[in-house]
Order: C-alpha cells, then sequence, then structure tokens
C-alpha cells in the first residue's frame, strides 16, 4: 500500500499549536528563527518516516511557495 500526503486538517487544538510555534521563536533573530524551522522539519520529517509522503509534503510546500 502506498502512502500518500494527508491534506486534511489533522492538528487537535491548532492554534494552540500554532500558538506554541510562535512562542518558541520569540527572541530569536531572523537567522535563529530559519534555522530553528529547519532543524523542527527534519525531526519531523524523521518522525513521518516514509519517503513517498515526505517526497508530495516538499512538492506541495514548492509549488505553493512558487505561487505566492
Amino acid at each position: 500500500m502506498t502512502a500518500t500526503l494527508n491534506r486534511q486538517p489533522n492538528i487537535p487544538q491548532v492554534d494552540g499549536f500554532y500558538e506554541s510555534l510562535i512562542h518558541a521563536q520569540r527572541g530569536m533573530s531572523d537567522d535563529q528563527a530559519d534555522l530553528f524551522l529547519a532543524k523542527l522539519v527534519l525531526i519531523l520529517a524523521n518522525q513521518v518516516g516514509d519517503r513517498t509522503v515526505l517526497d508530495q509534503a516538499v512538492q506541495l510546500a514548492r509549488s505553493n511557495t512558487l505561487a505566492v
């Protein structure tokens, strides 16, 4: 069975998570915040662990970023 990226909302208490994410970056320079986010992406990618899903997520993030 091939895994696919879940594109439906799937984070309980999403506002609380967003608040925690913003709070974790308080007091950081822009460079530190960028490094923090890069590290967080790698930690979460390791947790997901499925290369197909990760490739789909990278493609989606890239296309959404280029569309702006």
